[in-house]
């Protein structure tokens, strides 16, 4: 991967600069533990592309990623050998060539063919194209009739097949949900995202944001569940580059995590731990619940990661937060907060639409070993919390025990908490048994859950 360059790239008219940036992310992504959105905002920030080739590249990388259980069921019946043991490269080289196959009908066939073969006859020489080559058009042939798994035979393993997710996920929401609704859910992660847009009331208001999005003709959707929050449905516009955000306008943040600080609801002029709190969109909008008074005290254990949420709220005009670089789970202060956030690590369940990498990053295991420090997180927040203020616990997971499991351990070693139930600050329609729980088939949000708990003594 290292012979040819980007720049190098330019000059070869046979294949285009989005397909060539593509193989590169995804051979990065399969040999590193970095996530895909990284990955691919740094090959756009190099600004070598145009407009097209920044919407075919995200396109591209995200639809592989989501897709890679179909498309690797199909290229494994066509390989001939072990697909599965063959180089990055010209797995991926195939992935991209037949996710256009079979999910971007605007590209002609025999060029989706031809520029995988391509990029990897310069990358790799010409035996291994000849094989891609092979592979590809044999597809092509016969694209109507690929067989995929039985429905009847395994519904599990069916459906992960088909909806490109891990068996173990899909089993453990089909046990969790029912196989219908574990049906939705799958269809819908796999939508193409939308821009969750929430806007900043301190320097601007619904009717100025929207009128700008109309002019630009950008459709939006606005939510039903929070004022000044919208959702664009142009996933592959730049919203960092526009004079809208430039300017501390709106902030992207999906309508679940605002829904989280309305479930917080802090007083003006008062004190708010926020726990975990990079890359920070909620201590922004705590900030501006408050009006910019009180103090929202922002802790995260990485420097670099409070450094950007310092940067950020200024870019907002936010006064009031003061941020600290400090493990969360040995944070203590003997000043007592009158609001505690713990927004804990957890599996991000709820965000694989907008996220489609973490389906393949996780494991039950992983889930296992974030129990623990999820419950350390809480209690040590617990400790920050004065009598009678409120502590609220927060994940983007749709995993029962990483959310209300977790709450009903600690309610029941913590006599002097109780529950103050979601649905007196939120729509009940987002509630269940007392708590916050949105579902993106459900709600057409991200996944999330939140619990409110009030100090008693």
């Amino acid at each position: 991967m290292n012979k040819v360059t980007v720049q190098e790239e330019k000059k070869d008219k046979k294949y285009s600069l989005a397909r060539f940036a593509a193989v590169k992310i995804l051979n990065r992504y399969e040999r590193s533990d970095s996530y895909l959105d990284k990955l691919l905002a740094f090959q756009l920030g190099r600004n070598e592309f145009s407009p097209q080739d920044k919407n075919l590249l995200t396109e591209i990388v995200n639809g592989v990623v989501r897709w890679r259980a179909k498309l690797d069921w199909v290229l494994t019946g066509f390989y001939h050998g072990d697909y599965h043991k063959s180089i990055n490269l010209v797995k991926n080289a195939m992935r991209i060539g037949l996710y256009q196959m079979l999910f971007l009908n605007r590209v002609p066939i025999p060029a989706a063919i031809d520029e995988s073969v391509e990029i990897v006859k310069v990358l790799q020489g010409d035996k291994a194209a000849g094989l891609i080559n092979a592979v590809l058009r044999n597809i092509a042939r016969n694209i109507d009739k690929i067989r995929y798994p039985n429905n009847q035979d395994d519904p599990i393993f069916y459906l992960s097949i088909m909806h490109s997710h891990p068996k173990w996920l899909v089993k453990k929401w089909v046990d969790n949900y029912g196989i219908e609704e574990a049906t939705h859910l799958l269809e819908v992660n796999n939508q193409k995202p939308y821009i969750p847009i929430r806007i900043n009331v301190m320097n601007s208001n619904f009717d100025e944001v929207t009128k700008i999005f109309e002019e630009k003709e950008l459709p939006f959707e606005k939510s039903p569940y929070l004022a000044n929050s919208v959702n664009l449905q142009s996933p592959n516009i730049n919203i960092a580059q526009t004079e809208l955000f430039k300017q501390g306008k709106i902030t992207v943040q999906d309508t679940a995590a605002s829904l989280v600080c309305k479930l917080l609801s802090p007083k003006e002029n008062t004190l708010v731990y926020d726990l975990c709190a990079a890359p920070g969109g909620k201590t922004f909008f705590i900030a501006e619940l408050m009006n910019n008074t009180g103090e929202v005290i922002a802790i995260d254990k990485y420097e670099q990661k409070v450094r950007m949420i310092e940067e950020s709220g200024k870019r907002l005009g936010l006064k009031n937060i003061k941020t600290f670089f400090f493990d969360a789970k040995e944070y203590k202060n003997e000043k007592k907060g009158d609001y505690v956030l713990c927004d804990v690590p957890c599996s991000g369940t709820g965000t694989l639409q907008k996220k489609p990498d973490i389906r393949w990053k996780r494991e039950q295991e992983d889930i296992n070993k974030m129990i623990p420090l999820q419950r350390e997180i809480l209690a040590s927040g617990a400790k920050l919390v004065a009598v009678g203020g409120v502590l609220v616990y927060s994940t983007c997971s749709i995993e029962p025990e990483e959310n209300f499991k977790n709450i009903e351990d600690f309610l029941a070693n913590n006599k002097n908490f109780e529950l103050d139930r979601a649905e007196n600050y939120l729509d009940p329609a987002l509630c269940k048994d007392g708590y916050f729980q949105a579902f993106p088939h459900l709600h057409n949000i991200d996944g999330a859950f939140g619990a409110r708990l009030i100090r008693k003594s």
